[in-house]
């Protein structure tokens, strides 16, 4: 395999590559996030007839479902295929902030499997992270009406106000809990 496809590409490659793909997507009249995919999914489920909020036309939101498969399956040939296996390089800074905690699985995993595993939903730390951390992604991604990936990217690139501030609070949010919310927790 060519070597340099094994290492994380820098923000100066992906960045452009990111830009390009959302240019694209801007002349083809489509816009980028992946929460709405959950939607689209739950209307082809048939949700529509019994919530109003499912009942649109979904068949108009394939390509997004298209996307989100694409980057699955991306993602599958990226870590099978195109990754050397070694673990993930850390700055020992980030290292001897994360050991107080309990965290080492960085060493073996691409995740913190103290946190996200089947064994640790069962634990209060687990559940609060996995179960009430996902309830409370979902309601705000719909409240704030897209994901970080919607607002950042696009929102911000079509220099959207609400983007701007939902921005700001996914940042605000991630600090509180950085600092407040996952020290309690451990």
């Amino acid at each position: 395999m060519i070597e340099f496809m094994k290492q994380p590409w820098p923000w100066y490659v992906a960045g452009p590559i990111i830009a390009f793909v959302y240019t694209l997507m801007v002349l083809f009249g489509k816009s980028f996030g992946i929460s709405s995919t959950l939607r689209t999914a739950c209307a082809i489920a048939g949700a529509g007839k019994k919530v109003k909020f499912f009942d649109f036309d979904w068949k108009a939101q394939i390509w997004n479902l298209m996307f989100v498969l694409g980057s699955v399956i991306g993602g599958f040939i990226a870590t099978q295929y195109l990754s050397d296996g070694e673990p993930i390089l850390l700055s020992p800074s980030t290292i001897e902030s994360m050991q107080p905690f309990g965290l080492e699985s960085y060493q073996t995993s691409i995740f913190p499997t103290e946190l996200l595993s089947w064994d640790s939903l069962f634990t209060l730390r687990g559940f609060v992270v996995m179960v009430i951390g996902g309830l409370l992604i979902g309601f705000g991604t719909r409240y704030a009406g897209g994901c970080t990936s919607g607002h950042a990217i696009s929102g911000l690139a079509n220099l959207q106000l609400p983007s701007l501030i939902a921005v700001v609070g996914f940042f605000i949010g991630g600090l509180l809990v950085t600092h407040f919310v996952i020290p309690f927790l451990f």
